[in-house]
């Protein structure tokens, strides 16, 4: 499933925000440090390949910065949880679904605009990142928070389809569901990795 331009613009739209400008290397210089970088943190990560697959294309502009990374891979699964909330509201209108799997829909759409909501909140207060000690900690935590929310939100779309009868239709929500909650896990172990490397020491 590849990226669309949103999540780009997001990208950048946090690095023109970021006061801090990284020194100056090469293209191919930075591109294989930041692939490097990227490898190493995705290890710490539940899905550590599709991590590293989701976000080498942003080696140049994750360079080696934690915050950069954490912003990119939130933006990565905000694009693809939003990719999801289009086809299942999509699918609400047009597929002609039993009472139960037409339930677990309007649920499931409900619940991914939740985590949609909640992923760009995390982006907002990335890109207003400020202060240090327990004034970094408490903007920090929000973000946990707001990426763990989404998460739990995703996972109650997949749960909405226990007991639905339509295979083909459940097998499809559900498998684009669990491709962006994988994502999102990874985003989140790397908000964190960012809070335990850098925020809390």
């Amino acid at each position: 499933m590849r990226a669309p331009r949103s999540v780009f613009l997001t990208i950048a739209l946090f690095l023109t925000a970021s006061a801090a400008t990284p020194p100056a290397a090469a293209p191919e210089t930075a591109a294989a440090n930041g692939a490097e970088f990227i490898r190493t943190n995705c290890e710490s990560t539940q899905y550590p390949d599709l991590c590293y697959q989701s976000l080498n294309g942003y080696a140049n502009v994750v360079q080696q910065d934690l915050a950069r990374l954490a912003v990119v891979a939130i933006g990565v699964s905000l694009s693809r949880a939003t990719m999801v909330a289009v086809y299942v509201a999509n699918l609400s209108r047009l597929a002609e679904a039993e009472p139960r799997a037409s339930s677990a829909l309007r649920d499931c759409l409900s619940v991914f605009r939740d985590a949609v909501g909640q992923m760009r909140g995390s982006v907002k207060q990335m890109r207003r990142l400020s202060g240090a000690g327990e004034e970094l900690r408490f903007q920090m935590s929000n973000v946990q928070t707001w990426m763990s929310a989404a998460l739990t939100n995703e996972d109650t779309c997949t749960d909405g389809f226990e007991g639905v009868a339509d295979g083909a239709l459940k097998a499809d929500v559900c498998g684009r569901t669990v491709e962006v909650k994988e994502v999102t896990s990874n985003a989140l172990a790397l908000v964190n990795s960012f809070v335990d490397k850098v925020v809390v020491p």
